[in-house]
């Protein structure tokens, strides 16, 4: 079977094919020789290598007369999740980096001021700074609108004091785009998105986090640290709505590296099957074997039908897909997981060796089942959507 026949789905035209081979290409000449041995150092060194490529301008969009530095005129959801398959399929701290760059400025991209836009955007696309997206605290992780950290106004600065936890890229970024509680109205009605340079005075780092899957990651404090009025990203009161969205567009993204790290552990394991000889045959004469192997191949592609259904669904119909990139996100990495354990078992005690590449996947697929957002939350989004009047797609 061709390993890459998906791409002759119909959600697909030539450039998302030629796009697919050409970065597939440039994944076993680059990746291979990427060090990973000081995760920070690697990070950064991908971000670059990323955005020397022209792969970063994929995550940002064109803007007029291409001065925000994006390669086509709008975020094509579809690209940035062929993007990230392949990423994940070949190492998953590059998938990393690249996802970053999008989350970390997809706040910018939709309601920048155009200072901001041309200022942040072309360094984003080109690699030349790191963003990050924060919006995670100690006591508002699902829960988003029980935020505490708050921007007050003062003059035409605002003053942010609080903690973000769980920030991706936090300690390496070069920017973060930062979600605190101004006021405006109770709850969710009453954040406001600001973009906080790294070197700002009051923003500082107060805790690097280790995980299973390696990538930096931090809890941000902010004492008195004040930002020009200039640097909220859209209208007062209107952040929470520009952090659903920004998460809208690369949720989907979040199912396709699942999808990647799926198509690699059953590669690994269709090799294992037909090398590994036992009771006088291969792992892969029994039927046991044969059976695990039929479901990983129907669950990569169911999961990758609900992805690009949804990619397919933003850029060609430009619905909003809340209900269909919770349900890719929910599938494909639940999925995923199923399908590097059962790879993992057909490996015994090899699988668990540290450093070998299923058991480096069993590690990278974990994190996803929770980042931007939970499977649960994923449920309850699904079923809110689902109960919504007028509700038929």
């Amino acid at each position: 079977m061709n390993p890459a026949s998906w791409l002759e789905w119909p959600f697909f035209d030539q450039r998302h094919q030629e796009l697919a081979a050409g970065l597939d290409e440039w994944c076993l000449r680059t990746l291979s020789a990427v060090d990973h041995s000081d995760t920070d150092a690697a990070c950064r060194h991908l971000v670059r290598e990323l955005g020397a490529a022209g792969w970063l301008r994929m995550v940002v969009p064109q803007g007029p007369d291409g001065q925000w530095g994006g390669r086509w005129p709008e975020i094509d959801s579809r690209a940035v999740c062929i993007m990230r398959e392949t990423l994940a399929r070949h190492d998953g701290l590059a998938d990393f980096a690249f996802a970053m760059q999008g989350l970390g400025s997809g706040a910018i991209s939709l309601a920048g001021s155009e200072a901001i836009r041309q200022d942040y955007l072309p360094r984003v696309a080109s690699g030349k700074a790191i963003a990050a997206f924060a919006l995670s605290e100690p006591e508002a992780g699902s829960d988003v609108a029980a935020m505490s950290c708050e921007a007050r106004q003062e003059g035409d600065s605002y003053v942010l004091n609080g903690e973000k936890t769980w920030i991706s890229n936090g300690g390496i970024a070069d920017f973060y785009c930062v979600f605190a509680r101004t006021g405006e109205a109770p709850g969710a009605r009453g954040i406001s998105a600001f973009v906080v340079d790294a070197d700002t005075p009051g923003l500082s780092i107060s805790e690097r986090i280790d995980v299973t899957a390696p990538h930096p990651l931090a809890t941000l404090s902010f004492n008195n640290c004040r930002v020009p009025a200039t640097h909220r990203l859209g209208d007062a009161g209107q952040g929470f709505k520009l952090a659903m969205m920004t998460l809208d567009i690369f949720r989907a993204s979040v199912a396709a590296a699942a999808l990647g790290f799926a198509r690699h552990a059953l590669a690994l394991a269709l090799d294992r099957a037909k090398s590994r000889h036992m009771f006088g045959q291969t792992l892969g004469d029994l039927q046991l074997t044969q059976a695990a192997l039929g479901e990983m191949a129907c669950d990569i592609d169911a999961a990758a039908l609900l992805t690009y259904r949804a990619a397919w669904l933003r850029d060609v119909k430009s619905v909003r897909t809340t209900r269909e990139a919770a349900m890719a996100k929910m599938a494909a990495t639940e999925s995923a997981q199923r399908i590097i354990d059962r790879a993992l078992q057909m490996f015994g005690a090899a699988g668990v060796v540290s450093g070998a590449p299923i058991e480096k996947l069993y590690r990278e697929i974990r994190a996803l089942r929770i980042y931007e957002g939970a499977t649960e939350v994923q449920k309850l989004i699904i079923a809110r959507e689902l109960l919504k009047d007028g509700e038929d797609r």
